[in-house]
């Protein structure tokens, strides 16, 4: 059973956009290109940066390998564990926490967050879904890939091809049929209506 999982929006919104939703259900048989991965990773690159100070850092690692289970089984946690495993690739986001001088960087998160997104939109755009991880070990993370001090792990992205929802059990197939839902407009607005 497929949902449709396209928003009703209050305006129209871009198409790559409206079909973007966080899945769960990915196609184990489904390996990213190099060129989607390019792709995708290039996306981030190009995230509008404060002062241009790019402080986002990625790692990309593929199901192919043997980082890719271990994150999966010593990682994360909740029932991210059953899902995950069948995404194409998990990307990492880690955001820089100092300066140079050792200032610490307030906007860095905000910045990553920006590249985070643009990378899922970019995904969407090569006909690929990811879904963003918050639920994990960041320590644990950040032992498995050997991550500087100076990096903040933030969050996993995973990506891949979408599958059924059949394929999941449970509370997270639950999740995969169920409709898209947001507060609305006016609800997020704190000043001003159009």
């Amino acid at each position: 059973m497929t949902t449709n999982k396209k928003p009703v929006t209050a305006a129209p919104i871009a198409d790559v956009l409206a079909e973007r939703w966080s899945p769960r259900s990915f196609d184990k048989a489904h390996v990213l290109t190099k060129d989607e991965a390019l792709s995708i990773l290039e996306a981030g690159r190009w995230a509008p940066s404060a002062n241009n100070m790019q402080p986002w850092r990625f790692a990309y690692i593929s199901r192919e390998d043997a980082l890719h289970s271990l994150i999966c089984e010593k990682g994360l946690t909740g029932f991210n564990q059953a899902w995950a495993p069948s995404a194409s690739a998990l990307i990492l986001v880690a955001a820089k926490n100092k300066a140079e001088d050792g200032t610490p960087l307030t906007k860095a998160a905000y910045d990553a967050g920006l590249a985070a997104s643009l990378m899922q939109v970019q995904a969407q755009e090569l006909g690929l879904h990811t879904h963003q991880i918050g639920g994990l070990v960041r320590e644990e993370v950040k032992s498995i890939l050997n991550i500087d001090e100076d990096l903040d792990v933030l969050v996993l992205i995973a990506v891949g091809k979408l599958a059924p929802a059949e394929n999941l059990e449970g509370p997270a197939y639950d999740r995969e049929i169920a409709p898209r839902v947001r507060l609305e407009l006016n609800e997020v607005v704190i000043y001003g209506q159009p």
